[in-house]
C-alpha cells in the first residue's frame, strides 16, 4: 500500500511541475520592493536634483505565448487624481530579458532596439524619475514588466500614457512588479 501511494505521489509531483511553470519574476540591482530608491532615480527638475536614471531591470519566467514586453513605472500617490506615469516602454522584443540602468534615457539611445518610449507625465519620451511634492509623504513607485500576447502595440506617435496603458493592459498575459518608495521632506 505504501509503495503504491509513493508511486502515485511521485507521478503527481512530476506532472505538476509541468503544470506549474516558472512565473514571471522581475528583479533589479538598483531598486528593491518595499525599500526607498536612491537619488539616482530622482528626477532632475521641478525642484528635484537627482540623476534621473531608470533602474536596471531583469526578468525571467515569461509565460507561454509571450511575443513582446512592456515596462511601466507609475506613482499612484501623485496628487493629480490619476497618478503619474514615470515611464512606459513598449514593443520590447521577446528575446530581451533585461534593460540596463539608464535605458529610459531621454538623451541617449539605450532602449532595446525596436522598442518605443511613450511620453511620460513630465512631457518627455523616456524615464522621468521620482519627484513627489516636498512634505507629501511616501510615494509608491510601481515598476512593472508586462508579458504581452502581441509582437507590437500599434500606437500612434505621441500616444498618451492612458492610451498606452490601455493597450498594454488589453494585451497582457502576466505581470511582475517591484514597488519602491520615495519621499522628499
Amino acid at each position: 500500500m505504501f509503495k503504491s501511494f509513493t508511486a502515485v505521489a511521485l507521478l503527481t509531483l512530476s506532472l505538476s511541475s509541468t503544470v506549474f511553470a516558472e512565473s514571471l519574476k522581475l528583479s533589479s540591482q538598483d531598486i528593491t520592493n518595499g525599500e526607498f530608491m536612491s537619488k539616482a532615480q530622482e528626477f532632475t527638475g521641478f525642484g528635484c536634483s537627482g540623476s534621473d536614471l531608470s533602474p536596471q531591470l531583469k526578468w525571467s519566467g515569461a509565460p507561454e505565448g509571450t511575443k513582446s514586453f512592456a515596462i511601466t513605472a507609475y506613482d499612484p500617490d501623485a496628487p493629480t487624481g490619476s497618478g503619474w506615469w514615470h515611464w512606459q516602454i513598449v514593443n520590447i522584443p521577446s528575446t530581451v530579458t533585461e534593460v540596463a540602468a539608464g535605458a529610459g534615457s531621454t538623451k541617449k539611445a539605450l532602449a532595446p532596439e525596436g522598442s518605443m518610449q511613450i511620453t511620460n507625465d513630465y512631457g518627455s519620451q523616456g524615464f522621468g524619475g521620482a519627484c513627489p511634492p516636498a512634505g507629501h509623504g511616501i510615494h509608491h513607485y510601481r515598476f512593472t514588466v508586462h508579458a504581452l500576447s502581441v509582437d507590437k502595440l500599434e500606437l500612434p506617435e505621441g500616444a498618451s500614457g492612458a492610451l498606452a496603458g490601455y493597450m498594454i493592459n488589453a494585451n497582457t498575459i502576466e505581470t511582475s512588479t517591484i514597488e519602491s518608495l520615495y519621499k522628499r521632506d
